[in-house]
């Protein structure tokens, strides 16, 4: 378990403090969707707050495309940035650690500690690379009940997530309805529109385009760290909103760059997208970046279990389903369907839409209206 806060000497109001990630090793061979299987694997993941005697005070935490098992917390006192969900996670907070156990993991497929295409393949002792089995969100549900399993939780109070975490969510609960007891999806959907699946198309060839792909086989620090970076770029755009954009950067150029007439960095959008996309290189894999991309257009809740009413239906837990105004990757529509669908099968459901002009990040920022209906849906 990890550490608290006072055990550090941190005494920041609502801060979880010095976390330590942790590895969960399930030794036996997982069957994916597809039917591949690997021999073994890893999830690395972080906890929060304590278990209680009878297991049933966890919150699983589920993350998006990019993100990974560092939710909330630092992990070092030199190292202080803080995890992507920090604002929403610590005592007192939102999902208070006071009251509950939090898990967060890396998902499997994952570059940040979980087993995935980067990892060595203990048959062959070479990474898997393409090699590695194609990745659902059920599989990711699949190996996540497996940890749990590990940290004899008997039930999960809830589980919370946006955009791909928010289909995870959806996932738990049709898979696992008797474990599950509350769920909170946001800025998701139930299955991808076509515009969502070409913009996740253009960032895979950006990807596969660039030569030191090399059919996946690249060196671990090597790699087709250009059209990683390209593909990242126009990923973050779909994240905002031309109001937040505007806001920001405006038409402001850097400065010394007025109107020289060049193809260099100019415009100080630019040159934040410039920064995205290379800090993105050194953190996440170009392989695993191509999975998680298709694993968001596989899924596809009327496909699996015939209609979206039919998939809900299987549900046997509370839901509160989040849209934001400004989301144009996945509008608003597409998370009220979810509820309404729950609705129709006599579920417990609420739908609430946050206005906010962010965009599809506007789950991760500080809103209070937020913070509010997550802090009171969870009591």
């Amino acid at each position: 378990m990890n550490a608290s806060e006072e055990d550090h000497g941190l005494d920041e109001a609502g801060e979880v403090g010095l976390v330590e990630p942790l590895d969960f090793h399930y030794p036996n061979a997982f069957t994916f969707a597809s039917g591949q299987s690997i021999p073994e694997f890893t999830l690395r993941y972080e906890t929060y707050g304590r278990l209680n005697a009878d297991g049933t005070n966890a919150i699983l935490i589920a993350h998006a495309l990019t993100g990974d098992h560092h939710a909330a917390g630092i992990h070092s006192l030199r190292d202080r940035k803080p995890g992507w969900w920090n604002n929403m996670i610590g005592p007192g907070k939102p999902i208070d650690t006071k009251r509950f156990f939090v898990i967060c993991s890396n998902c499997i497929g994952g570059c940040q500690g979980s087993t995935g295409p980067t990892s060595i393949n203990p048959q062959t002792s070479a990474p898997y690379n393409l090699t590695f089995p194609f990745v659902t969100i059920s599989d990711m549900v699949r190996s996540q009940k497996l940890l749990l399993d590990s940290l004899h939780i008997k039930k999960l109070h809830a589980v919370v997530g946006g955009s791909m975490g928010g289909m995870q969510v959806l996932q738990w609960a049709i898979e696992y309805p008797d474990f599950v007891e509350r769920i909170l999806p946001m800025a998701t959907t139930w299955r991808q529109n076509s515009q969502a699946i070409a913009f996740d198309e253009v960032g895979r060839q950006a990807i596969m385009q660039d030569p030191e792909w090399h059919e996946g086989n690249y060196e671990p620090d090597a790699g087709p760290n250009v059209g990683l970076a390209i593909a990242r770029m126009m990923a973050h755009i779909t994240y905002l909103s031309d109001t937040s954009m505007d806001r920001k950067f405006g038409r402001r150029r850097q400065a010394g760059k007025d109107s020289k007439y060049s193809f260099d960095i100019e415009f100080e959008v630019e040159s934040y997208l410039r920064y995205q996309g290379e800090s993105f290189t050194n953190r996440f894999d170009a392989n695993t970046y191509l999975y998680f991309t298709r694993a968001l257009g596989y899924f596809d809740l009327a496909g699996a279990y015939g209609s979206l009413d039919q998939a809900v239906a299987k549900m046997n837990c509370r839901a509160l389903v989040v849209g934001f105004t400004s989301d144009w990757l996945f509008p608003p529509a597409q998370n009220r369907e979810i509820a309404l669908a729950l609705l129709r099968q006599g579920k417990e459901a609420s739908y609430l839409q946050v206005d906010l002009d962010l965009g599809h990040d506007s789950f991760l920022v500080d809103s209070q209206e937020l913070f509010d209906l997550t802090r009171a849906f969870l009591a």
